[in-house]
């Protein structure tokens, strides 16, 4: 996708919901519970990074006389909302990464 010369690509992860054996998600760390918490912080971290991109895109199409008619007829934001509707849930990314180690996490309570 092309909006206003800044390209955006699509990670290469499933955008749907896959089985996962949680043997292997425990491995890295000992602990399942650990292994869940580095992922879901990094969920959310890439929510947050997703949706302040969006929200930036989208106030480039903000004025402050919008009318009805402006809004519907606007098909270039309309086709950036959509692409941001088909990239892949932020759960599912940080799974991935944390699979393929593309996660830093540290545990200082280890560490001692």
């Amino acid at each position: 996708m092309n909006a206003n010369n800044n390209t955006v690509t699509k990670p290469a992860v499933a955008s749907s919901t896959v089985t996962r054996d949680l043997r292997e998600l425990d491995v890295k760390t000992d602990n399942i519970y650990e292994s869940l918490v580095i992922m879901s912080k990094r969920a959310n971290q890439i929510s947050n990074n997703v949706k302040e991109e969006l929200h930036q895109k989208l106030s480039e199409f903000a004025s402050s006389n919008d009318n009805l008619e402006e809004v519907f007829e606007n098909r270039e934001q309309i086709e950036i909302s959509k692409y941001y509707e088909k990239l892949p849930k932020p759960s599912l990314v940080a799974i991935q990464e944390f699979l393929e180690d593309k996660v830093y996490y540290r545990n200082p309570a280890k560490e001692q």
